[in-house]
């Protein structure tokens, strides 16, 4: 139990590098506490002892903001960053290493009594307010953007953005925890990008035409903004 523990502690100064001391994160880490708490309550539910296992995960609820179904099975190294508003269903199953932010759900979509949850893999990054719904498996070493909707399953080692959630990137799954998620694709702005250059595209083809045709016509104000359009999205500043 207590190697579990200085495990535990260690995983805070990993994961998160606000970190300070010891004291710090055994007493002001409700990831910390919510995990130690969901110990004992899975271990209630598991001996049939239904219901002081939901009275204690409520109580546990109401002192971290952070609700764990106690038949949800959690693996090794697990944190949850900040933490308030996370929600873990009772089917949920997550493997070792996983990473949450504030305000993930891990949520079912199904009044049936069986598997209705996620299945998350090792290695996992669920950005803030991220949603999971169903029975589906994030493979190991995927990346869930802050703000996502995931329904569908997703591959090991790809990023996911958007509602609902899209791949954008594809990779090997990681060993090591990547915390940018400011540098994760975002798809819309590819797509405006990939409109605007089909716009210009068009707009030289018909700039042709009217030379050809002896038509001359002035350059409109609105090409200006567009290009200031243009290197903002390239300079990624919207």
């Amino acid at each position: 139990m207590f190697k579990t523990i200085r495990e535990d502690i260690r995983n805070v100064f990993a994961k998160d590098p606000a970190a300070r001391g010891t004291l710090e994160a055994v007493f002001c880490y409700p990831g910390l506490h919510a995990l130690w708490s969901y110990r004992i309550f899975h271990w209630l539910w598991k001996i049939k002892w239904h219901f002081p296992a939901r009275l204690l995960s409520h109580i546990t609820r109401f002192l971290t903001g952070i609700e764990i179904h106690p038949g949800a099975a959690i693996g090794k190294r697990f944190f949850i960053d900040h933490g308030m508003g996370v929600v873990i269903g009772e089917t949920a199953v997550i493997g070792d290493d996983v990473l949450l932010y504030k305000g993930v759900v891990l949520g079912g979509t199904s009044l049936s009594k069986g598997k209705r949850h996620p299945t998350i893999a090792n290695n996992v990054v669920i950005g803030t307010n991220a949603t999971v719904l169903g029975n589906i498996t994030l493979g190991e070493g995927a990346k869930v953007g802050a703000g996502s909707v995931v329904v569908k399953n997703v591959p090991p080692g790809a990023t996911i953005v958007g509602i609902p959630g899209r791949i954008v990137e594809e990779h090997k799954p990681q060993t090591v925890t990547d915390l940018e998620h400011g540098k994760l694709p975002d798809p819309v702005a590819e797509a405006v990008r990939y409109i605007l250059a089909e716009q210009a595209k068009i707009e030289k083809r018909c700039e042709a035409l009217e030379k050809l045709g002896g038509v001359m016509v002035p350059k409109a104000d609105y090409k200006d903004k567009l290009q200031e359009l243009t290197r903002e999205f390239d300079e990624g500043e919207i």
